[in-house]
């Protein structure tokens, strides 16, 4: 592999940049929106506030359960090395109003707080108002028959942990080789209603005579398909692109012992998106990305109205917090809602409607099939960040596909809503948003060092 990649290197011609970027511009297929409205909007409006907000208590802490077993085949052995690990958090660096609200439970604590960082954190309020706790006693009834995109796990298993993902960050660890290919290959070839007669392009064939043609079958095939199942692949691939964007961009660049520096990578960033090195992959691979931030954008705008219920609370326990930071999350979805260009998903699932049924079950049940191969995957640290991902990505098209149920929310808490989200569901749904809004914006970081190389 790595004597093809030197042997490409060497063939390449013209600015490394330019074979990157040129062909991520303007309009985006299926949307009326475009790469630089996109560009300007996140980076100088979103992506701030969205960092701001996801250093916060509330989004920080996410609860998952690593060591489920692959439910597809067997995972011979995990990744051993050390930057695979993920350390959970200990019961103490959790907020009392976290562990004991979880999945809005108004349970009485039994046990004052105690915790080695009381004093520098503040006293944790663990009274509720009467109305408060009948509104997480409504929650708390999460709806069984709702329509999950993707697998949500028990957070009462005793193997669920909650982890501190600024503690344990997306980034390069080593994993990668045959396992790793196998969970990419599994996600393309089962799950994205290719034929297996169609070749899915992947990297540039030096003994091909034509190294091209199977890129313009697929494509070909891609284009006669119908919107949803086009939009379906873009989704998959943008975030495929987007977590390569990450290890890229958090590479381990030097490993002494007496230090470890993580870094932007450039060559690993050119050897999955230089349109040379990649047959003309890398740039579509990078639209892919924009059709993804389109998506998850429209989502958070949609689910606006059950976040502005006066009974929602992004409960930790610091009341005062806790405020600001639900006026964070408000300013952050609303600004979203002002986004000028945003994706029509009314364009979806628009025909007879029987078949369209059957057409929203069959993407429903793919991306639920596509979020347990992530229990699959060997390294920890990458198996948390495509849990948490995948179920952002299913949370978003659970909001999209429950706009009747989100327009119908209750006026009053003593109703019982009509749509609901769990904290898992919203910790997820924020934190895969802002992997994709950082993703955006590290594409500018990576434009510069492009360019410098010159």
């Amino acid at each position: 592999m790595k004597l093809v990649v030197l042997v490409l290197l060497l063939q390449v011609s013209g600015s490394a940049d330019s074979r990157c970027f040129c062909q991520v511009t303007g309009d985006l297929d299926d949307c009326t929106c475009d790469v630089e409205t996109i560009d300007g909007f996140n980076n100088n409006q979103l992506f701030p506030k969205l960092k701001t907000l996801l250093e916060s208590d509330y989004f920080r802490f996410y609860k998952v359960n690593l060591n489920k077993a692959c439910p597809f085949w067997t995972v011979t052995s995990h990744c051993g090395l050390k930057d695979c690990a993920v350390k959970p958090c200990s019961p103490n660096e959790v907020p009392e109003g976290i562990r004991s609200h979880n999945k809005y439970s108004a349970d009485v604590y039994e046990q004052p707080v105690e915790c080695e960082q009381g004093e520098s954190l503040g006293a944790v309020d663990v009274s509720l108002s009467e109305k408060t706790r009948e509104a997480l006693l409504n929650w708390s009834k999460h709806d069984n028959e709702a329509e999950h995109f993707c697998v949500v796990d028990d957070e009462k298993s005793p193997d669920s942990q909650y982890v501190d993902l600024l503690l344990n960050p997306e980034r390069f660890t080593g994993y990668r080789g045959p396992e790793a290919w196998q969970i990419w290959n599994s996600i393309y070839e089962e799950n994205c209603f290719k034929p297996y007669t169609i070749k899915r392009p992947v990297i540039p064939n030096l003994f091909h005579s034509s190294p091209g043609s199977e890129a313009k079958i697929f494509y070909s095939w891609l284009k006669g398909e119908c919107v949803e199942k086009r939009a379906f692949y873009r989704l998959i691939s943008g975030l495929h692109s987007s977590i390569n964007i990450h290890l890229s961009a958090r590479y381990l660049l030097d490993d002494s012992w007496f230090q470890k520096k993580w870094g932007h990578n450039v060559s690993e960033f050119r050897q999955r998106f230089d349109s040379e090195l990649t047959a003309g992959e890398g740039p579509k691979r990078l639209r892919n990305l924009y059709f993804l931030f389109l998506i998850e954008l429209r989502a958070l705008a949609k689910a606006l109205p059950f976040f502005q219920q006066p009974s929602f609370r992004l409960y930790t326990g610091r009341p005062e917090e806790d405020r600001r930071q639900k006026e964070l999350l408000l300013h952050i979805l609303q600004l979203a809602r002002s986004f000028p260009l945003h994706f029509n998903e009314t364009s979806l699932f628009a025909g007879d409607e029987k078949e369209a049924a059957k057409l929203k079950e069959d993407i429903r049940l793919a991306f639920f099939n596509i979020s347990r191969i992530m229990d699959c995957v060997g390294c920890f640290k990458c198996r948390l960040w495509g849990k948490l991902q995948t179920q952002g990505l299913g949370t978003s098209l659970k909001i999209l596909f429950s706009e009747r149920q989100i327009e119908a929310l209750p006026t009053s808490s003593v109703q019982r809503p009509s749509f609901q989200l769990s904290r898992q569901e919203i910790v997820s749904l924020l934190n895969a948003f802002g992997r994709i809004s950082t993703s955006i914006r590290e594409l500018k970081n990576f434009r510069s060092l492009l360019a410098e190389e010159r």
